[in-house]
């Protein structure tokens, strides 16, 4: 019989790269978001709904064996304007589809989460994701629903938008001509292919991983102002087209998130990656095609 996958957000970046996986897999896939996916594959199903309404989500998760959960408010800089819908939306609504894996018994929700969580940055998208890991536990512990959950670094790559940091710099670069980045000079990111984050994400499904919260980033960290550098180069630009702008990172960490450690977090590297120049180099190709 044909396992039903439900993928909330799987019209976005990271969630539609593992909607195809799960498709690829055998899963029969069903695509819960706000927003049609424009990467909808024949053999998936789209449905239109909001998480915070019970009736929307139980109607979508009756009947699966595995829940992802990538729906949320995941801009930083709008979840400090938007508190209120960061709750309701990164919180509550998570929380309806928690009760609704309760009550249909799925086998596996699966959480996207965020390196922010062991932060004390990230503002107020921070604590939702705090909140949900917390909630999630509880329901783990009360009524024995199993879990992973997956705290995502920094992604980039195909199918990305406005809200993905690498993608607004490479977009500004191609049509500006000057690689610039909204925050400290001594910034340090750990850059993860969002297809290597998927099939990752996808691997986290077997049994060795119920229960456990792993991290997924790149496989070192790397100055942003090399990055920079790095793209100012395939683009054939000078070295003195890379410019930073100081006067507004706030909420975002500079060279690490880790400042406590609310849960234990095993960090899973995929045994092949996507080099990260040939990754940017993809991304370029992409936005220049767009």
């Amino acid at each position: 019989m044909t396992r039903k996958a439900v993928v909330f957000g799987g019209s976005g970046f990271i969630g539609s790269h593992v909607a195809d996986l799960l498709s690829m897999d055998g899963y029969s896939v069903t695509i819960f978001d706000e927003v049609r996916s424009p990467w909808l594959r024949s053999d998936q199903n789209f449905i239109t709904g909001d998480i915070t309404k019970k009736v929307d989500v139980d109607l979508v998760i009756e009947g699966a064996s595995v829940v992802y959960n990538f729906a949320a408010l995941a801009d930083l800089n709008a979840a400090l304007k938007r508190p209120l819908d960061t709750i309701n939306i990164n919180i509550l609504g998570n929380a309806m589809i928690l009760e609704s894996c309760v009550k249909y018994k799925v086998e596996r929700f699966v959480y996207a989460s965020t390196v922010y969580v062991n932060s004390r940055d990230g503002g107020f998208y921070r604590c939702s994701k705090q909140a949900s890991e917390n909630y999630i536990d509880e329901y783990h512990k009360t009524y024995g629903l199993n879990y992973s959950i997956v705290r995502y670094g920094s992604l980039y790559g195909p199918r990305a938008g406005e809200s993905n940091g690498l993608y607004r710099i490479v977009k500004s670069a191609i049509e500006t001509g000057k690689v610039k980045y909204q925050g400290h000079p001594k910034s340090m990111r750990e850059y993860i292919h969002v297809q290597d984050a998927a099939r990752a994400s996808v691997a986290l499904l077997g049994e060795e991983f119920v229960g456990k919260t792993i991290v997924l980033t790149g496989q070192e960290p790397m100055l942003v102002s090399n990055v920079l550098e790095m793209i100012a180069e395939i683009l054939g630009y000078q070295e003195d087209a890379v410019e930073f702008v100081t006067d507004s990172y706030d909420g975002h960490y500079i060279k690490t998130s880790y400042a406590y450690e609310p849960r234990l977090g095993m960090k899973y590297i995929p045994p092949i990656h996507v080099d990260l120049g040939q990754g940017i180099l993809q991304l370029i190709k992409e936005i220049h095609g767009n």
